[in-house]
């Protein structure tokens, strides 16, 4: 991974994470498609199971010299894992790049253009 050019905001999409590559495959496409869509740094990430995980993501883009970055769960909503889990991943990650804001938001579940989304993938079904 190349040293970014200037400093830009980062995007990491942070999905629980699997064993099994076939569970991967739908993330995996979803970061090719945004990273070539959005205008910044995008990239994904793992709780655990599988890598990259979460912390090792966040040093590279610091390492790469992300200015901040935000981070958006791919879950429904927020459990455990997003309540308790991540935070305390994050609190190391802080520690460690102090002068690289790093930001958990809301998962996508909770959006309301997701609940948007999965109407217009239901309407879409009903016509097919």
């Amino acid at each position: 991974m190349s040293k970014m050019e200037h400093q830009d905001d980062a995007l990491i999409l942070l999905a629980h994470g699997s064993r099994d590559p076939r569970w991967r495959e739908p993330f995996e496409a979803l970061e090719t498609s945004l990273a070539s869509r959005l205008k910044r740094p995008t990239r994904l990430a793992y709780m655990e199971l599988c890598d990259p995980l979460l912390t090792d993501t966040i040093d590279a883009l610091a390492a790469d010299g992300a200015a901040r970055i935000d981070i958006l769960p791919l879950f429904f909503a927020a459990g455990r894992h997003l309540r308790e889990d991540v935070p305390t991943m994050l609190e190391t990650s802080r520690q460690q790049h102090p002068d690289c804001p790093i930001t958990l938001l809301d998962p996508v579940g909770a959006h309301p253009a997701f609940v948007e989304a999965l109407i217009e993938i239901v309407e879409q079904q009903d016509n097919a």
